[in-house]
């Protein structure tokens, strides 16, 4: 339907004024609002609505910007008041709260993500510091569009920034339900694909693992930073990855993480969420048993895992 062009005009005709300072954001709105009859103020003046984009400094009685937006999508005027911004100054986000947003939207569907009852349950149960609208815009904005972007680095110490982060979230996992990995990999990207076809599809040489010379440096000498040439491997399989399955960059960690860097191993799991050999992938409280200097508890991991899969998960969280 045609928007109303009088969407923005008060119940007694008088058409609702706005400042919004200059920039992108009254650029996109400043057509909405005049096609819905509203007005726009040069300078901020009594009466007039102010407009500010969540997650930026918020004067008292602000309104967010979705106030136009979902207006304009439901094609009525609604109230004001749930679209209050608290008045304080900009509060960064911190990287547990950014951990914290992309475990909570896991799982979720594009259009439940991008509305906003997923995010105003999110304000409601206390997931962050932030306003439902400065965490739906922290993921749209800044979140998602990294986790669709391969590392466009050979810095060593950025790339293991990225696994570090990745093995706190594993770590923080108490326990993983193999039958919900599969479920949930199974519609991303792999369906059709046979395993064969997956792992001959892989341009990555014949190493069995995504880190072969960090173990070949350990043995061969002093501990040493990752050359450039293994962080531009890993980039490029990494890569590779996401783009065969459309998964992103913290699901393919997750992934060579459970599978002890294994690539062939990895490949299989992300098409179909096992493992090729049948035995179950890695998880939290496996790597707990692992360490523990007990001959019952490594007798019971060989039984489940088998022998030569608990030799190289020693070998892969020692490297």
């Amino acid at each position: 339907a045609a928007q109303s062009r009088s969407l923005f005009l008060w119940d007694d005709g008088r058409p609702m004024r706005f400042y919004l300072r200059p920039g992108l954001a009254k650029l996109r709105l400043a057509p909405l609002l005049l096609a819905g009859g509203g007005r726009l103020c040069r300078v901020q003046e009594p009466g007039a609505v102010l407009l500010a984009e969540p997650g930026d400094v918020a004067p008292d009685e602000a309104v967010s910007t979705e106030y136009v937006t979902e207006c304009v999508e439901r094609n009525q005027r609604l109230p004001l008041e749930p679209f209050l911004l608290a008045a304080r100054g900009r509060v960064d986000f911190t990287e547990a709260e950014d951990a914290a947003l992309l475990r909570a939207v896991r799982g979720q569907g594009t259009v439940r993500v991008s509305g906003r009852a997923l995010w105003i349950e999110l304000e409601r149960s206390g997931l962050t510091r932030h306003s439902w609208q400065a965490m739906r815009d922290r993921y749209l904005r800044h979140l998602r569009p990294r986790l669709w972007e391969p590392p466009q680095t050979e810095d060593p110490t950025e790339i293991t920034g990225l696994f570090a982060a990745a093995c706190r979230e594993f770590e923080s996992t108490e326990s993983e339900n193999d039958s919900s990995d599969g479920a949930e990999l199974s519609t991303q990207g792999g369906v059709g694909r046979s395993p064969g076809e997956t792992a001959s599809n892989l341009k990555i040489g014949p190493e069995d693992s995504v880190f072969p010379d960090i173990r070949l440096q350990r043995e061969e000498g002093p501990k040493s930073s990752c050359s450039s040439s293994v962080v531009g491997q890993v980039v490029k399989t990494m890569e590779h990855f996401m783009e065969k399955f459309a998964v992103d960059l913290f699901t393919v960690t997750q992934a060579f993480l459970k599978n002890s860097g294994d690539v062939e191993a990895t490949s299989y799991f992300l098409q179909t969420g096992q493992r090729s050999d049948g035995y179950p992938v890695w998880s939290r409280e496996d790597d707990l048993e692992l360490k523990k200097d007990d001959e019952h508890v490594r007798k019971r991991l060989i039984a489940k895992f088998g022998a030569e899969n608990v030799a190289k998960r020693i070998v892969f969280r020692e490297s």
